[in-house]
């Protein structure tokens, strides 16, 4: 299996060739995409029970010795991001098919670039690799953003495409300063380097630093809900748990191996991370439209995710790789939820929606199950994540993190309370201002934009009268199947917390992956 895992690259980067290839041939571009990230998936899994002992899989490309080749490495946190990943493409692409947004010849080809990106920064074991995979990720996704070319959208492009320029720029010195004070990029070879050089702690704090704001932590946060909710909801969906992910995944990884977890970083990453999960929570709560809220709170989960790095050691490391899967999970269902609203109404704005559990009462409850795992309600994922959490940060005496870890979550159910109320319970709006744009908070549609009049025309009808015959079940379906695997993996935690912990094993002694890599 080892000999396939740089094929977690290359399959998607083929099969972007091949819908390419095939042009206005749409049903023949939406085969080969299902069909790359089907195999995908079933390879993750497959990879999941081979490393589920702690075993790594490796592929020194091109067959040089370790150390000389560029590695490729699957462990259980590399097996369990590349599935979640693959699974999170097949439902984005699915809901992008109803919503008509993969019948651009392009979508689908630059969808499989951005997911070969990411399966390549999941399983790289070099420094530069990782930097080279997250621009693959990042250039199609540019494109993803924009490609409809609405004035907000231009605007969000261009504060997106500035950001991750700084930002990747900033990762590729942090990457150059670790080679000129190790004299190696390999992580294998990167074992401790920052615990025994000042020189290589200050490099890699440089790498940590963009990967920080790759992921969305405060202070470097305000980027986020000021260019994900103006994408169309497929992008949005998909980016919300690929892109900032590969942050995530890389604080976890480069702290683990380069850092050993040191002991005196401990109390800037908690100041950090409860920062984050406090600060984006109140900003999700001024928001008054569906995605920035929803967007806001992908920053806040982060929090979470990473609080574990705060007091390094097993259980608080399984509780953040646990709630990094859960909220995968439970933020696209409802990102894909609240899309279908907005994608058949014309807007996301709250004061613009209301009455939609009584038109539609599937989409309701499956929004009802997003919004109680994320909130924590059990017997939904979030309830289990946000237990282990709490329970890793009582178990370490950090009781001001418990106490923010249950006060965030009350900040996240207002917030879940807002949406329900004003789109989901709420009377039916009796008339329809015109000066909103469709799937943006307080910007002005392009009145000589046809797309613009149109989903105004939608809106109208959509709002006052309720779309005819309902909404279509293929907007529905995406989200509600999310939301009842959340419920599984609530019900059925204890297989997932037993992957988590072989994975957070692996973080707190990476010895296995170090020698795996390394080809010692």
């Amino acid at each position: 299996m080892s000999d396939l895992v740089p094929f977690l690259l290359w399959l998607p980067l083929l099969g972007a060739a091949l819908t390419l290839a095939a042009g206005q041939r749409v049903r023949l571009q939406r085969l080969v995409s299902f069909a790359v990230s089907g195999l995908v998936l079933a390879y993750g899994i497959t990879m999941l029970s081979l490393t589920s002992d702690g075993s790594v899989v490796v592929e020194q490309v091109a067959g040089w010795p370790g150390g000389i080749a560029i590695p490729f490495a699957v462990d259980t946190l590399s097996a369990l991001m590349v599935t979640v990943a693959a699974l999170l493409v097949l439902t984005s692409t699915a809901f992008a098919v109803f919503t008509g947004d993969d019948e651009d010849r392009y979508f689908l080809p630059l969808v499989l670039v951005l997911s070969g990106g990411v399966y390549g920064a999941f399983v790289t074991a070099d420094l530069f690799n990782l930097f080279v995979m997250i621009e693959v990720a990042l250039i199609p996704s540019y494109v993803l953003i924009t490609r409809r070319g609405s004035a907000s959208e231009m605007g969000a492009g261009r504060i997106y495409l500035t950001v991750n320029l700084l930002v990747s720029t900033v990762l590729l010195a942090g990457v150059g300063l670790v080679y000129g004070t190790t004299g190696t990029v390999n992580l294998g070879e990167l074992a401790g380097a920052a615990t025994e050089s000042v020189g290589a702690a200050l490099a890699g704090g440089v790498v940590l630093l963009a990967l920080g704001a790759k992921a969305a932590l405060v202070p470097v946060h305000s980027w986020l809900p000021r260019t994900y909710p103006f994408a169309s909801v497929a992008t949005t969906a998909l980016l919300s748990g690929l892109l900032t992910k590969i942050g995530v995944y890389g604080i976890f990884r480069v702290y683990a191996v380069m850092f050993s977890g040191d002991e005196r970083l401990q109390t800037p990453w908690l100041v950090i991370l409860l920062l984050t999960m406090v600060v984006s929570a109140l900003g999700a709560l001024g928001e008054s439209a569906m995605r920035p809220i929803l967007v806001f709170g992908m920053s806040s989960q982060v929090g979470y995710v990473l609080l574990g790095i705060g007091f390094f050691g097993e259980l608080g490391l399984q509780a953040g790789i646990f709630y990094l899967v859960h909220n995968i999970v439970a933020k696209a269902a409802l990102l894909l939820t609240c899309g279908a609203v907005e994608h058949e109404a014309g807007t996301g704005e709250l004061s613009r929606l209301g009455g939609v559990a009584r038109r539609e009462p599937l989409l309701a409850l499956a929004f009802i199950a997003a919004a109680l795992s994320l909130v924590g309600i059990p017997p939904f994922s979030g309830f289990v994540a946000k237990y282990s959490v709490a329970r890793a940060a009582a178990l370490e005496g950090e009781w001001v993190a418990v106490a923010l870890v249950v006060a965030v979550s009350l900040l996240t159910l207002l917030a879940m309370l807002k949406i329900w109320n004003g789109v989901f319970w709420g009377a039916d709006p009796d008339e329809v201002d015109h000066s909103f744009a469709p799937g943006a908070s307080g910007a002005v549609p392009d009145q000589t934009d046809p797309m613009s009049s149109t989903l105004l025309r939608r809106a109208k009808v959509a709002i006052t009268e309720g779309p005819p015959g309902g909404m279509p079940r293929g907007l529905i379906l995406p989200g509600l199947a999310l939301a009842v695997l959340s419920l599984v993996i609530g019900l059925g935690a204890d297989v997932l917390l037993g992957l988590t912990g072989t994975a957070a094993q692996g973080l707190v002694d990476p010895t296995a992956y170090v020698s795996a890599v390394t080809d010692r």
